[in-house]
Formats: C-alpha cells, structure tokens, sequence
C-alpha cells in the first residue's frame, strides 16, 4: 500500500523572467513503512520537496497525496490539522520552543489538537529516546543529541502517518549523528513508521531501502537498496 503518492509536482518561485523552477513534474509514491532517503546538491530542489510534502508550502501545480488524502486539497485550517495528526516532521536545527520542557515540548502537538496524551505510548517513546531522566528539562539544558531526540518524539507522539526528517544529523557529531540514525530506523522497522529522510550524507542515504536523487528540481535517479 502507498502512503504517500507524489504526481506531476511543481514548484516555480517568482514571475516572467525571474522565475525560478525549484520543482519540476515530480512524481513517485512511498510505501507504508518504506525507509526512503532523498538526496541532491544544494539548490537541487530537495528541500522544496519536504516542504511541499510536509504541507508547510503550497506547490504551483500537482499533487501530494498522504494516506490517500489529497493535502492540497484542504484549507489552511484542515491542513494545518492533519499535519499535526498525519506528519511528523523533524528538523536539522531541532525547533524546540525554549520556554517549554522536554515533556511540554514533545506533546505540543497533541495539546494544541486538544487531544489526550496516550501515556503508554508517551512512556514508551521516552524510555526508547533515553530521556526519561530529562522531562523536566529545558531545551537549553540539553545537549544537541538530546534536543533532537525530543524532536523525534514530538513527531511521533501523534503516531503520524509519515515521519520527514530534513537533515536530521545535520547539527551533531558524527557518535550523536549514528545514535540517531540508530533510533530513526528502530521506529522505522520496530512500528512500520514511514520514513523520508532528505539528506546529502551518502553514509545515510546508504542505510536507506531506497534512495531518489534530485537535480535541478527533477528525480534523476530512483533505486531500490534493499
């Protein structure tokens, strides 16, 4: 089963002469607990296309469908909504809110849906993530390892349909860097979590099932790993 399907996506920036293709025609579908890496050089369009798979932009044309939901279909209020509830997203710089404990960070999404916390699955992420110790801590109180372990479990606490991670061991040292590496495929094969890694470390995208090559806003390459 596909849980993500991408179809003829484009994305140009600008008007008339300025403009600027940063996504053109793409399409390829992901299947539901497929661990896929996509890769390219800077400006190739890569990070265009986490955001555009995220919901956090809007493409010029085309199509990106999340289990089976068309996301550019809704308004800003559902979008909004199901990507709290249907995406994870983890960044390279963490986007922890300072004020905000380890615990108040990671089931942020889940309060503002108004949602109970589920405390076995909550108990469950922390003791995987190692922080249980840390609840009560702020971000700035934590190494970068640590804060990008909360960032997982803030994107998996809603057990999201897909979970995107853009440059995830961008920010931390190579020992830090395996250790997540080591977690995110653990939910990947543990709890069938989909994953989408955009990445431009080759060592990562080798321990992919699957890598997607962009360049120059196209998929130059699609191979099946393992």
């Amino acid at each position: 089963m596909n849980i993500v399907e991408v179809k003829n996506l484009s994305k140009v920036y600008g008007k008339g002469e300025t403009a600027v293709k940063a996504l053109d025609d793409v399409s390829f579908s992901v299947k539901k607990g497929e661990f896929v890496c996509i890769i390219g050089p800077s400006g190739s369009g890569k990070s265009t296309l986490l955001h555009l798979l995220g919901g956090v932009d809007r493409p010029t044309s085309g199509k990106v469908l999340i289990d089976q939901t068309d996301i550019y279909d809704l308004n800003e209020t559902q979008l909004a909504i199901f990507r709290r509830r249907q995406i994870g997203l983890i960044y390279q710089f963490y986007n922890l809110i300072p004020i905000l404990t380890v615990e108040e960070n990671m089931t942020l999404p889940m309060l503002l849906d108004e949602q109970k916390v589920d405390s076995n699955q909550f108990n469950k992420i922390v003791t995987i993530l190692g922080l249980n110790d840390r609840l009560s801590h702020l971000p700035n109180q934590l190494s970068g390892g640590q804060q990008q372990r909360v960032s997982i479990g803030r994107a998996l606490i809603s057990n999201p349909a897909i979970m995107l991670a853009d440059e995830p061991t961008g920010n931390l040292d190579s020992k830090n860097s395996e250790e997540i590496m080591e977690l995110l495929k653990l939910f990947n094969k543990t709890y069938n979590q989909t994953l989408i890694v955009i990445t431009h470390d080759e060592r990562i995208a080798l321990q992919a099932d699957r890598i997607i090559s962009i360049e120059d806003g196209k998929v130059a390459k699609d191979e099946v790993i393992r």
